[in-house]
């Protein structure tokens, strides 16, 4: 008699999807973090040259094209002062198999992963898929980890912990002192920090550091993508580095789930990587005004607003019945439980869409409040 394994009846759909998939043809989608701009010009025209080249017909390395690992790691030299070694970096199906691989390299039946909570949904699931158990540990008022609640979290049972900063569904940005304390305690209690950098240019108050920048032991793995860097989410292009006896085991569970990432991808995220930066600036500027937009409209409808400093979502607190109210009225957004359990009584909205969208959105969130206070 067929059966389904117990790792998947572990999870579910994530809550993400399930509103995405229910939104109407005429709603106004803030529940998914899709950047609204384009590709760069010049990593699609990589892609296409590639492809009319004939060389993105074959698979690649497992690891990824050379030049693209090359890109990536002269990547993190410039921005993070890491002297990364291209051969410590696996191109990835975008930082979702990133993660994918961290967890199952290096997590074990029953062992415990310390997540965020509220947090990136993956993180529960991905563990759990690994025969893991996710040990969710609660944010501080701003919506940061506290290092010292990651601290008390640790067992002797645990492997890991996910540091994700600026943060998905937060936009909270970890200050240096705490990015630094993750290191330490990798560090010290021996235990994988697996550091979730994907929003890593999306910063408007702080700035973006890395754990492995002050790590003094290979206790750090880094995930990162072209997803939201470039606005590349559909080119499923990623990232993981970390040393050479980490990368070795997760290239096992690339290889077998993988093999390789896409070449056409690979073609468009080196370019993407190398060449002009000023869609960057271009993208941070623009996500800071709608930010700012956001949170003085929510603030006015009358909701506690923890100001995000990166990213391109926002996390308020709201009334019972809010959420619901919000997606009859033709306005998606995400229940704050779909993040885990202290995500209750909050809902996170992505205003990575036009400023008129979001005018509309607010006005009707105003009328939806005030239908259930």
């Amino acid at each position: 008699m067929t059966h389904f394994s117990d790792r998947v009846e572990r999870i579910s759909i994530s809550g993400i999807r399930k509103v995405f998939e229910a939104a109407g043809e005429d709603a106004i989608n803030l529940g998914l973090g899709q950047p609204d701009f384009p590709a760069p010009d010049h990593a699609r025209r990589a892609a296409v040259e590639a492809i009319e080249a004939g060389e993105a017909d074959g698979y690649t390395g497992n690891k990824g094209l050379p030049s693209l690992r090359e890109a990536i790691a002269e990547k993190h030299r410039r921005d993070q002062g890491v002297d990364l070694d291209p051969g410590d970096v696996i191109a990835t199906a975008g930082g979702s198999e990133a993660l994918h691989i961290a967890i199952e390299a290096h997590v074990n039946e029953g062992d415990e992963v310390i997540i965020p909570d509220p947090g990136f949904v993956s993180y529960d699931a991905l563990t759990k898929l690994a025969g893991g158990e996710p040990v969710p540990v609660p944010l501080r008022d701003d919506l940061t980890l506290d290092p010292e609640a990651v601290e008390e979290a640790i067992t002797d049972d645990t492997a890991a912990f996910v540091v994700n900063s600026p943060g998905n569904p937060t936009g909270a940005v970890s200050p240096p002192d705490d990015i630094a304390e993750f290191a330490r305690i990798a560090d010290e209690h021996d235990v994988l920090c697996i550091s979730d950098e994907v929003y890593e240019y999306t910063v408007f108050e702080g700035e973006h550091r890395s754990p492995i920048e002050f790590a003094e032991t290979d206790n750090v793995v880094v995930v990162n993508s072209a997803s939201k860097l470039f606005s590349m989410t559909g080119w499923r292009l990623g990232w993981v580095y970390g040393s050479p006896r980490r990368v070795e085991r997760m290239l096992r569970v690339h290889q077998y789930v993988q093999a390789c990432a896409s070449a056409p991808a690979q073609f468009a995220a080196e370019a993407a990587l190398s060449g002009p930066q000023d869609r960057i600036e271009e993208m941070t500027e623009t996500f800071r005004e709608r930010r700012d937009l956001v949170v003085e409209g929510l603030e006015d409808i009358g909701l506690t607003v923890p100001s995000p400093g990166g990213a391109f979502y926002v996390m308020p607190e709201v009334p019972e019945g809010f959420v619901d109210e919000c997606i009859d009225r033709g306005v998606i957004i995400v229940p704050g439980e779909a993040f885990g359990e202290h995500g209750h009584g909050y809902a996170r909205l992505s205003y990575a869409t036009d400023t008129e969208s979001l005018r509309e959105a607010i006005e009707i969130m105003g009328e939806a409040y005030d239908a259930v206070v």
